[in-house]
């Protein structure tokens, strides 16, 4: 099977994980635990006027930032703290990013990087592609040693030179940890006081969820 690194746009008609390290991707997997399900969307307006609709908790980020008037941000450590049937959230990357692959997908991170990989290989025909949300179209080193997370459980497919290269980079965990710490995303979410959300989106394979979306809507695959 051929594993492929892409950043922002998906070419696979198969299966792809995109992976939105710091927070989309980590927010996503955690919300699943306390809501059926997730309704990602690109714009604030849309978002408020899917949460009056379900009567949905609403959640999301601008720069960073949670929105003003949401209940809470893109953030997986102050999500551990709702719950409900609906939660409606947008973000400046990964939401964006999701809405423009047209395989299968997969949503991942380090907190479920086995997880999504074994879940990938066992439903793809031929091909996974991982997905780098970036910034802005931009690539961003936290997504490509997060993509490399997921590939390393993936060694034993055919791998392509970036996935090869990112595999190889997120070997050491330390220095991992060190270049997502001191990466131009992390800086701004230190500055906004969510350094929290920094150390725990580096946490490893803590979780077996693995959303899935489908339709506009992310699930948790069973």
């Amino acid at each position: 099977m051929k594993v492929s690194l892409s950043l922002e746009r998906s070419n696979s008609r198969d299966v792809a994980i995109m992976v939105d390290t710091l927070r989309a991707s980590t927010t996503m997997t955690v919300a699943l635990e306390n809501f059926k399900k997730i309704l990602p969307v690109k714009n604030i307006e849309e978002a408020e006027k899917l949460a009056d609709k379900y009567n949905a908790v609403l959640a999301g980020e601008r720069d960073g930032a949670r929105v003003e008037g949401f209940d809470a941000g893109n953030s997986p450590v102050e999500i551990k703290n709702f719950k409900g049937e609906i939660l409606v959230l947008t973000t400046t990357n990964g939401t964006r990013v999701l809405e423009g692959i047209n395989s299968k997908t997969l949503v991942g991170s380090f907190i479920n990087a086995k997880a999504v990989a074994e879940k990938a290989v066992e439903i793809a025909d031929s091909h996974i592609e991982v997905v780098m949300a970036g910034v802005n179209g931009k690539f961003v080193i936290e997504d490509f040693l997060g993509a490399g997370a997921i590939i390393s459980n993936l060694q034993d497919q055919e791998l392509d030179e970036a996935a090869i290269a990112a595999c190889m980079a997120s070997h050491d965990k330390k220095m991992v940890n060190d270049a997502v710490k001191n990466s131009k995303s992390a800086a701004g979410l230190y500055k906004l006081g969510l350094g929290k959300d920094v150390e725990f989106c580096l946490n490893r394979n803590i979780y077996d969820t693995v959303p899935v979306y489908k339709n506009g809507t992310v699930e948790k695959m069973l």
